[in-house]
């Protein structure tokens, strides 16, 4: 039988991250994949970093990164990604965990690699959870559309009680 497949979207900055990052911590089992994390200097945000679930982190954009893929103003290190994001996600299947990709967007769109990782951790036994770009994507349309998916879109007014409601879904 296929797993429990959870995708969170949402606006930007209502906390998804944050929710997944409470799940994890509620269901108290063994995960893995990566976080992404805004990062900030003097009050302004400069880019984002990826933080995997044992700690191993990356600059995933930045504005002073020069890469032909770019995200309005931010430069994105798809490398970083497929050296620290990707090997995070297909561990996490190799060692059956909880699987957790923290984001499907834009920036990491960029790679094949990333979305290899994806499709093989959606068509894997192992419940996965993560959030994806609310944004229109062709990629990531196909991806909200399988069968295998459930699509919960995120609120500043249900991401608290939707800690113990994905943590249920994902404990059955």
């Amino acid at each position: 039988m296929a797993s429990e497949n959870l995708l969170l979207t949402g606006r930007p900055g209502v906390g998804k991250t944050t929710l997944v990052r409470r799940v994890v911590q509620r269901l108290g089992r063994p995960a893995g994949g990566f976080y992404t994390r805004e990062l900030r200097q003097h009050g302004r945000r400069i880019g984002f970093e990826i933080e995997t679930l044992a700690g191993e982190t990356a600059i995933l954009a930045h504005v002073d990164i020069r890469s032909r893929y770019r995200v309005g103003r931010y430069g994105v290190d798809v490398e970083a990604l497929e050296r620290v994001g990707v090997p995070a996600v297909r561990n996490a299947l190799q060692q059956g965990w909880l699987v957790v990709i923290d984001e499907i967007g834009k920036m990491e769109l960029y790679s094949g690699a990333f979305k290899a990782a994806v499709l093989e951790a959606l068509d894997s036994p192992i419940p996965v959870l993560a959030t994806i770009t609310q944004s229109r994507h062709p990629w990531a349309e196909r991806i909200k559309r399988r069968a295998d998916v459930a699509i919960i879109e995120v609120t500043r007014e249900n991401r608290d009680a939707l800690v113990e409601v994905l943590a249920r879904r994902l404990m059955a």
